[in-house]
Parts: C-alpha cells; structure tokens; sequence
C-alpha cells in the first residue's frame, strides 16, 4: 500500500461546502477516501467532485455552534454507513472588530463554532474509532493566529489559539490508544473569510510583502498536508501543527 492511499477509508469533512473544506474534501477523496461533508448549507459541487473521481459522498447539514450538535454529527456519519476513520475539523467563522467595541454575542459564536465544538466533535469520534478498535486520524484546521495575535479578531485569535492546545492535549491522551491529533495552520487563503483583507489594498499589500512565496495561498494548497495527517504517512506524528503559509512564520 502507498503511504499516502486513503482507499477503504472515510473522512468526515467539517465546513466542506466552500474554501478549505471543499478543498481538502475532494484531495481526501483523490487518495482514495469516502466523504461525508458536514456544512450549514448545500454542497453540491463538493459531492460532485468527489463523485466525479468514483467516490462516495454523504452529506450532513447542521450549525455546529448549537449545542449537542457534534455528538449527533458523528452519530448520523456512522448511521450513513461511514467508519470512523479521519476527521477534519474545518468548519470556522470570523468576527472583526476593535477590542473596545467586541461584543459578548459575536465572542460566543465564534468559541462556540471554532473551538467548542471542535472539541466535542474529536470527542464523539475517537469514542467511536475506540469502540469499533479502528486506528484514526484528527486532522484540526488552526491558523496562524494559533502563534500570533493579529488585529481586530480577538474572539478568532482565542479560539484558534484554543485549538492548538487542545490538539496537543488530545494527542497526549490518545496516541497510544492508535488515533494521531494533529493541525494544519494555513496562512493566508483566498476564502469568504479572507474577503475584506484582500479588499483593502493597503492591508493586502502588506501582507503580500511577508509572505515569500508571493502570493496568497489557495484553498487547494492545503490538501496535500491534509493527506498526509490522515495517511499512514503520519502514523508516528502527534501533536504537529505544520504550518501551510508560502513561508509566513520564517519571515
């Protein structure tokens, strides 16, 4: 077997509808993964891709910052004939605003979606790996605001932040138990998220001027490393947050 064939396997996909999601759906579902792609809205191109390359897709739609939804997420995959066998937390959303003027509801959102439910998502899932005695890959989507503080984003900084340490914690506690928790951190990406920044022309300047490699990254570049963190390549990593951002964090 390759080290990097997925065949056999499937991935749970949060956030797949759009961007990085659907990016690292349909690059799961070229090494050989079945999906199951969890959104709050449709994702028709995503299943289409995915089954234009001769490979299942289910979907699940939901809100994940509702509470009890990660549980019920897992549940309905396995209902739809997936096996517990990588999961991709993706699913996150951005708030922007001066820290003097941040709100308590747009703080909440934000925790509850981007870390919350990250948590309780890997929770539901290695539950069912261990029950089914399958070994599993947790593959989180940080940031580079999980090693920096940015601006105007105080709510995504900490959650993402969050999400590092909870990666780490989760690998310590389940490395031996056969599931590897690791993160990819895309620096960035040319997203929904990212709009505003690439609409000012003084802020995307700048940030063109740091990255080495010269441009913004696209939600495809992120698919290799998300391979890797689920194939058997990666049997040995645990813990990682590998950085995807055209040379940022070695500026």
């Amino acid at each position: 077997m390759s080290l990097f064939d997925l065949s056999g396997r499937w991935a749970i996909v949060t956030g797949a509808n759009t961007g990085i999601g659907r990016a690292i759906a349909v690059g799961l579902a070229a090494a050989g993964a079945d999906i199951v792609g969890v959104g709050r809205s449709a994702m028709t191109d995503t299943e289409a891709e995915v089954r234009a390359g001769g490979r299942q897709f289910r979907s699940v739609t939901v809100d994940l910052s509702r509470p009890g939804s990660a549980a019920a997420v897992i549940s309905e995959a396995l209902a739809a004939g997936a096996t517990p066998d990588i999961l991709v937390n993706n699913a996150g959303i951005i708030r922007r605003a001066d820290s003097l003027d941040f709100t308590e509801e747009d703080w909440d959102t934000v925790l509850d979606t981007n870390l919350k439910s990250v948590f309780f998502l890997c929770q539901a899932f290695a539950r069912a790996a261990i029950a089914a005695g399958r070994p599993a890959k947790i593959v989180n989507i940080a940031s580079l605001l999980s090693f920096q503080g940015g601006i105007r984003v105080s709510s995504y900084t900490a959650a993402k932040s969050g999400l590092a340490g909870i990666t780490r914690l989760l690998a310590n506690e389940w490395a031996a138990r056969g599931i590897n928790v690791n993160a990819i951190a895309p620096g960035y990406v040319e997203t929904n998220n990212t709009t505003a920044l690439r609409a000012d022309a003084e802020r995307n300047a700048d940030i063109l001027k740091r990255i080495p490699a010269g441009r913004w990254a696209r939600p495809e570049d992120m698919a290799g490393a998300a391979v890797f963190l689920a194939s058997p390549a990666s049997d040995y990593v645990h813990g990682a947050i590998l950085p995807v951002d055209g040379g940022w964090l070695a500026r």
